[in-house]
């Protein structure tokens, strides 16, 4: 699955839909039980380069395949670099 790109509902949480909630769990980043949703990504710990808190609003990666949380700048950092080593 690719990374993909959500934009932030708050600074530890984002809301997403089912189709997201099995790679959430694998990544071990979903949190149920809320009274606004049913399932959110959590994001706390902000990116897995910097630890740049994410913001409401702001745009960010997560990466299915690892369950890192990225910030754009080092989305593309990141995907560059994966390309270069093909």
């Amino acid at each position: 699955m690719p990374v993909l790109r959500l934009e932030a509902d708050s600074p530890e949480r984002t809301q997403i839909g089912e189709g997201l909630v099995r790679f959430a769990v694998q990544a071990g980043r979903l949190e149920t039980g809320r009274e606004e949703g049913r399932y959110f990504l959590q994001h706390a710990d902000g990116c897995a380069e910097d630890g740049k808190q994410i913001r409401p609003g702001d745009p960010f990666a997560f990466d299915t395949d690892t369950g890192e949380i990225r910030c754009l700048d080092h989305v593309e950092t990141a995907e560059s670099a994966a390309s270069e080593g093909e």
